[in-house]
């Protein structure tokens, strides 16, 4: 482990704790703006009000919804093996999601702020066993803390985009200074070890995405069937995790396939829920009829975009709709997971901009498995080619299945690299019985 922190490192601890008198403003705005819990702001200042259980205790953080999902399979496998768990997010939406699939056993906290008092107080609650951070949420205060304590902290699902990768050799010493503190980088791709590896990671192996072995989202069955008897056999198609400027291209889309199909539903599911009534506004301004999920409506005929702005439904959605865009694709934000729509049995259209899933979609398209859409004007021709041709989506959704499937086996190449660190676990749970 690195001694000396370079002066970057150390400005920022300097920073970031004079700075903590301010939190209760900043806590206040995000409040504000709906990004908070209300009952829940002492655990941003590591202050929590759960009692730590017995026994050694497994951590793992992921940022927000996407990093959840990831280790949703990985949480259950630890938690099975009698490990108390530790799950720390950053967002709403991510505790929402862990309310709603996560075992009553598995304690969810929101991360503290990135303030040394406050990762301080945090661990000195929790202490936990060992650190799992997924993915590329890597906070210098939190890696410093948890690694002068002798925490073990590894990252698990490891990526780092080409725009990251190049974004951070700009501080090679800081980044060199944070990555040497993990004791182990299991990452998604050869690619992403690479990157790591350039930028001073020192023990690298490559386990593949988590993602890929993640289950099927579950559903309210009650809800499907309330939802189904609405649609009374319309024909629908799905756009999922959309972000602004995705959403007026589905809108044109459905004006522009309306003529063909006049009975077609669009079911729109922004990233972000709370933006649901200005998605009315676009879709209202394009001379079409909508309405909100959250208002407790269900959409008769006369409705052609329903606004799903709910949380943890996407388990209905892609049970149906035979046909799903995948949001932040067609924008520059590197698209969002295809594989849930994909597990049931949805086709799949996704933008050029897919850089979050490189790999995944690549291997999709050149397996026929995903169709691209190059631009907004384009997506209506590709909708209506593949509402009007059934075959042709149950051909590409079996191709995108056995990719999925072929890509498969993250989760048990994850624990089999985690083993040496749960044995030392499972000895210390027989110290702390015995």
């Amino acid at each position: 482990m690195p001694e000396r922190l370079p002066v970057t490192l150390r400005a920022y601890r300097y920073l970031t704790s004079i700075a903590a008198p301010l939190a209760p403003y900043l806590l206040s705005r995000r409040l504000n703006r709906g990004k908070e819990h209300p009952a829940r702001l002492n655990e941003r200042r590591g202050e929590p009000m759960v009692a730590r259980p017995r026994g050694p205790m497994v951590w793992i953080h992921g940022a927000s919804v996407g990093e959840m999902l990831a280790a949703i399979p990985l949480i259950e496998r630890l938690r099975s093996e009698g490990f108390s768990i530790l799950v720390t997010s950053g967002t709403l939406t991510s505790a929402v999601l862990a309310q709603q699939r996560l075992s009553t056993k598995v304690i969810h906290q929101f991360i503290p702020l990135d303030s040394p008092a406050f990762v301080a107080r945090f661990l000195d609650h929790w202490r936990p066993s060992l650190a799992l951070f997924v993915e590329s949420d890597l906070w210098p205060n939190l890696i410093m803390e948890t690694a002068a304590r002798r925490i073990p902290v590894i990252l698990v699902n490891g990526r780092l985009s080409e725009r990251s990768y190049k974004r951070w050799r700009y501080l090679p010493g800081t980044i060199a200074s944070l990555l040497g503190r993990l004791d182990l980088c299991l990452v998604q791709s050869e690619t992403d070890g690479d990157r790591y590896a350039a930028l001073g990671a020192l023990r690298i192996s490559t386990t593949g995405n988590l993602k890929l072995d993640a289950p099927a989202p579950p559903f309210d069955p009650s809800k499907l069937i309330e939802l189904r008897a609405a649609l009374d056999d319309r024909m629908v198609f799905a756009a999922a995790s959309t972000h602004p400027g995705e959403e007026v291209a589905v809108v044109e889309a459905h004006r522009q396939l309306k003529g063909s199909f006049p009975r077609l539903l669009t079911i729109l599911v922004p990233r972000h829920p709370e933006r649901g009534a200005g998605l009315v506004e676009i879709a209202h301004a394009a001379g079409l009829t909508a309405v909100l999920r959250s208002r407790g409506v269900v959409p008769d005929r006369s409705i052609d975009i329903y606004i799903a702005d709910t949380i943890g439904e996407l388990g209905i959605i892609y049970r149906l709709a035979p046909l799903v865009f995948m949001g932040g694709s067609l924008i520059d934000h590197g698209g969002q997971n295809p594989i849930e729509p994909i597990k049931l049995g949805a086709a799949i259209l996704h933008g050029p901009h897919v850089w979050n899933f490189a790999e995944i979609y690549s291997t999709l398209d050149s397996n026929h498995g995903a169709q691209l859409v190059m631009h907004g004007g384009h997506l209506a021709a590709r909708v209506e080619a593949l509402l009007k041709n059934a075959n042709e989506r149950i051909r590409i959704v079996n191709a995108a299945q056995a990719t999925v499937e072929e890509l498969g086996g993250a989760l048990d190449r994850t624990l089999a690299a985690l083993e040496p660190y749960l044995l030392q676990l499972r000895l210390e749970q027989r110290r702390a019985d015995a």
